[in-house]
């Protein structure tokens, strides 16, 4: 009887240990234009929030199970998603195949500084940013944003200590897979370096599943101006937006104590 008892344990360990493994999924990116390999393609598994790139030969290994999405992005090519299969996993690395895009150039109009060779006068036509930020003594967070120094621009910064972000709320509050994303997101190494390169929202957008239109209101409700939004990579776009929140939840709890 304890031989029977021995045995059923050792099912049990041998049951949750293979649940618990990890298990990756290895393949080559290549370019259906020139059939030669892609180095530094972002791959993101969007299921279980993790990143990683293709090497100087095309190659890539990423962590992943069976049904989950992966993400390939790459500049001036069709990004893509791919899901993992059960014959993926069993029998090993398998091509993926990227397609470029053909991209006209949009006209753009250069308006060029009429310099008078007097610094006074000179200084004055170079357009300034108006992204200042203000902090606060006694919050931790690295500042507050308040466009400009008008007089407003002060009011705008107490909104956002005073009023929470209703919107971001609305977006993550009721999606806490999105807000777990949000936070793992953080955490990776990898999707944080591709981050701090790319400007497009894309990779955000993907991952946090809204639109541009939102991802923008998202970051102008936190109030942070239009010239940062114009300006920042995707990663500090990402910490922005993970920052909001977190004084949302301070506040939340604050307001729920004082009732």
């Amino acid at each position: 009887m304890k031989s029977t008892y021995v045995f059923i344990l050792l099912c049990f360990v041998s049951i949750f240990g293979f649940a618990q493994e990890v298990t990756t999924v290895k393949g080559i990116v290549i370019s259906t234009t020139t059939n030669e390999p892609l180095e530094s393609v972002n791959i993101v598994n969007l299921n279980q929030v993790k990143g990683t790139s293709t090497d100087d030969k095309g190659a890539f290994e990423i962590i992943a199970k069976a049904n989950d999405t992966l993400h390939f992005s790459y500049l001036g090519y069709k990004s893509i998603k791919v899901r993992v299969t059960n014959d993926w996993l069993k029998f090993g690395a398998t091509q993926i195949e990227m397609t470029e895009l053909a991209l006209a150039l949009e006209e753009v109009v250069v308006n060029q500084l009429r310099l008078t060779g007097y610094l006074e006068v000179d200084v004055k036509q170079v357009p300034l940013q108006s992204n200042y930020r203000y902090s606060i003594s006694g919050l931790s967070n690295k500042g507050y944003e308040g466009g400009d120094r008008s007089p407003n621009a002060v009011s705008k910064v107490l909104g956002a200590v005073f009023n929470p972000a209703d919107f971001l709320y609305n977006m993550f509050g009721k999606k806490p897979n999105e807000l777990r994303k949000l936070k793992q997101m953080k955490k990776d190494d990898q999707i944080r370096n591709q981050l701090a390169s790319r400007f497009d929202r894309e990779m955000l957008m993907v991952l946090l599943e809204v639109d541009r239109y939102d991802l923008d209101e998202i970051i102008n409700q936190c109030n942070y101006s239009r010239d940062f939004i114009e300006t920042a990579n995707d990663l500090q776009v990402l910490d922005a937006i993970s920052e909001c929140y977190e004084e949302y939840k301070v506040l939340s709890r604050s307001k729920s104590n004082r009732f």
